[in-house]
């Protein structure tokens, strides 16, 4: 089983999906949505976690809706959670993406290798793999004949 699946992820809007451009919707982050709908498929819930409120809020749910990416709850810890006094603002999640880090923002490329880390040495163990197997066959075959004859 994946280790994202259920993993709960707080996201960032400005300045983390989007260039911040508050109020108004920024640029989207090189491979933003690419990775949101990537950690949805791995069973990432995905939390917006945001200053927005009320219309700028309700835009940017759905920009993100209309570029693939559905959150399991905006602002809150589980979908059916009413805030009130009695709770806290803070999102209780294993993740928090925002460009606030302490470092600031790295970008979703490496966030995508933060929380995938074995997917490229994988990838590369597998050509070797593939590579040297195909080399032996070759050689067994007589297709890389590396004798002499004179």
């Amino acid at each position: 089983m994946d280790e994202i699946s259920g993993m709960k992820i707080a996201v960032d809007f400005d300045g983390t999906i989007v260039d911040h451009e508050f109020p108004e919707i920024g640029k989207e982050k090189l491979f933003a949505f690419l990775t949101l709908r990537e950690l949805n498929k791995k069973g990432a819930r995905l939390i917006l976690w945001t200053l927005r409120t009320g219309k700028e809020l309700d835009e940017a749910v759905e920009y993100c809706r209309k570029n693939g990416v559905e959150f399991y709850a905006v602002n809150k810890n589980y979908p059916e959670e009413v805030v009130n006094d009695t709770v806290s603002r803070k999102i209780d999640a294993d993740i928090y993406i925002d460009d606030k880090n302490i470092g600031g923002f790295p970008g979703w490329s490496e966030i995508w290798q933060m929380l995938n880390p074995y997917d490229l040495d994988q990838k590369a163990a597998e050509k070797r793999i593939s590579s040297r197997q195909s080399n032996i066959f070759k050689r067994l075959l007589g297709g890389n004949n590396t004798s002499n004859e004179n």
